[in-house]
């Protein structure tokens, strides 16, 4: 006898073919049958009528980590559609160190909730080896999603060398072998590959607060050393180059290419329309078919579904770290401290210079692009920067100066970075070497919340025409889990019953505005978030077992075990082989 049967509905099978109204069995947490019209005994039937049935969504690129230890449900995610979250991006993982440490490295890079790093140490479990965490997730956790695990670089250098060292010092000879040995383990373990950052935002907390994180004091050479690891097992290197240093993209193209010898499995971040530079999207395509086409790459460029906006509160930002001003500013832990810098007239000069200087830069800081959204004077709310100067009669960065050093953290404005413009954002998604991902969900939880990604794209590919449903859910669901090695993605008999049924007429919607909530997993603090989902998502299954039904969320998420660990299907391969 089945569990439960899914009748009735349009499926898509998450390949990119065309849809087919088939009826799926269920049994055990996997798909039993699929047939046009099934008549086996079943506990439970699904009238799926009117409602598309597709895969699960997976996440490429989050940062959930920490959140995992507290709230294994994820229930931010899964509640639009995401059924597979890949974790330990950026360098940044629990695999591996001291906890304090990881807190350390993770607090201020990800701008996470001090209330959820004060929970995670409270209750940390310990494990020595990546092979041990492996174990701990896959056993000590009530899994909502499933999760695939990257090796993050931070993390393994601060533990072989110890932190003050992966800060400041080169890597030995006998730090890379340790290095080495620990990541094949890891490897062999499960991990699905290993992550690196040379991206100059990333900043340690704690009593290194305001110095960049361990994996960006690395070498040209203990960066290739983990590519060759990957490269040996066709795992996945995840890289995020430094905008600031254009050889560090040719470092990475040096570590990437295949000529000769088989390619690495690479993925960068990220592939946008960025506002500081209009016409760099337009570059994205030629050098990827020069990389993947003649210099034998394998590499897949990340990019955002949505436009890249950022709320900030006051000078605690992360598009302050791109400057030495903001880190001062962003190092500070109170508003008086912050009030002492601004005291300083060579801190104001210095800073007039920095955000008025030429040069390579993520953010844009035009002023007029930057909007106060709350401030205690609500004459200036709704404002830019540059018209709230032509309000008071300022120059416009003096004004900025001014506002936050009087209003400091009370001043939240907002700043829309990249991705704004709809052509060249639908034709990064289209592109078949730019994965859609980077939501980055589970970190900057004050800063942005791109939880619905998946269907950001869903609802733009319906409503603009620019690919079909069926090639659109293909790139959400199989194309990223094939790549990144993962046995998930695809509606087919023996797959997992990860499922996400929808109503197709509800896509017509715009891409939903981040609003802002108070968090119970933070202790009420606020967090960015995406709603509206819940009138497009009928039901989210995972193993079978429906986690969503009609917006709401199920009481088993995150009190049942439900999700696994996604091992790396290369891997398994290579093993079975052996």
């Amino acid at each position: 006898m089945l569990d439960s049967i899914i009748k009735n509905g349009l499926v898509f099978d998450g390949l990119g073919t065309p849809p087919m109204r088939v009826d799926i069995g269920i049994k055990a947490g996997y798909i039993d049958s699929i047939e046009p019209s099934l008549k086996l005994p079943s506990k439970e039937v699904y009238d799926a009528d009117g409602l598309w049935v597709m895969p699960g969504f997976v996440d490429i690129h989050t940062h959930y980590d920490l959140e995992l230890e507290i709230a294994p449900g994820l229930t931010e995610s899964v509640q639009h559609g995401v059924t597979s979250v890949v974790i330990g991006n950026c360098s940044l993982s629990l695999a591996i160190g001291e906890p304090k440490v990881l807190a350390d490295i993770f607090q201020r890079v990800e701008t996470l909730s001090p209330v959820l790093i004060q929970k995670w140490l409270q209750s940390s479990v310990s494990w020595s080896t990546p092979r041990q965490y492996l174990k701990h997730l896959q056993t000590d956790l009530m899994l909502g999603a499933n999760v695939a695990p990257m090796l993050g670089h931070s993390a393994l250098r601060a533990e072989v060398m110890g932190l003050e060292r992966s800060l400041t010092d080169r890597a030995t000879v006998n730090d890379l072998a340790k290095m080495r040995s620990i990541a094949i383990d890891a490897l062999d373990a499960g991990f699905i590959g290993i992550s690196i950052d040379m991206f100059p935002w990333h900043m340690m907390s704690g009593a290194w607060r305001g110095r960049s994180i361990p994996s960006q004091h690395a070498d040209f050479r203990e960066y290739s050393m983990l590519a060759d690891v990957c490269r040996d097992r066709d795992a996945v290197f995840q890289t995020t180059p430094n905008i600031q240093r254009l050889m560090s993209m040719f470092e990475l193209v040096r570590m990437g290419l295949g000529l000769g010898r088989p390619p690495l499995r690479m993925t960068i971040l990220a592939a946008l329309d960025t506002v500081q530079n209009r016409l760099l999207w337009r570059l994205f395509a030629p050098i990827l078919f020069v990389l993947n086409r003649i210099l034998g790459c394998n590499i897949r460029f990340q990019t955002l579904t949505e436009p890249f906006t950022i709320y900030s509160d006051g000078p605690v930002t992360p598009l302050f770290e791109e400057f030495p001003c903001g880190v001062k500013l962003n190092d500070c832990d109170s508003r008086s401290e912050r009030q002492q810098l601004w005291r300083s007239t060579s801190f104001k000069s210095q800073f007039r210079r920095e955000w008025t200087a030429g040069g390579l830069k993520s953010f844009h800081r035009q002023l007029e692009l930057m909007e106060i959204l709350q401030c205690p004077d609500r004459t200036l709310e709704g404002m830019s920067f540059a018209a709230a100067a032509r309000q008071l009669g300022q120059h416009p960065v003096t004004c900025l100066m001014d506002l936050l050093e009087q209003y400091d953290t009370d001043l939240r404005w907002v700043a829309t970075g990249a991705n704004d413009r709809l052509k060249p954002r639908l034709a990064l998604m289209r592109h078949p070497h730019i994965l859609p991902g980077f939501t980055d969900a589970g970190a900057h939880v004050r800063n942005l919340g791109y939880y619905d990604g998946a269907l950001s794209l869903l609802k733009q590919a319906v409503t603009t025409g620019f690919m079909s449903p069926a090639k659109a859910i293909s790139r959400i669901t199989s194309e990223p889990a094939q790549w990144f090695g993962l046995d998930t993605g695809v509606i087919k008999i023996g797959a997992k019953a990860d499922l996400v049924l929808l109503r197709p007429e509800a896509l017509s919607q715009p891409i939903s505005p981040q609003i802002q909530i108070n968090d119970p997993i933070l202790d009420g603090d606020p967090r960015m978030v995406k709603r509206g989902s819940e009138s497009i998502i009928q039901t989210v299954y995972i193993k079978g077992k429906a986690v969503v039904q009609s917006g709401e969320i199920i009481d088993r998420l995150g009190r049942e075990r439900l999700g696994e660990v996604l091992r790396s299907i290369r891997s398994m391969r290579r093993k079975r082989e052996v």
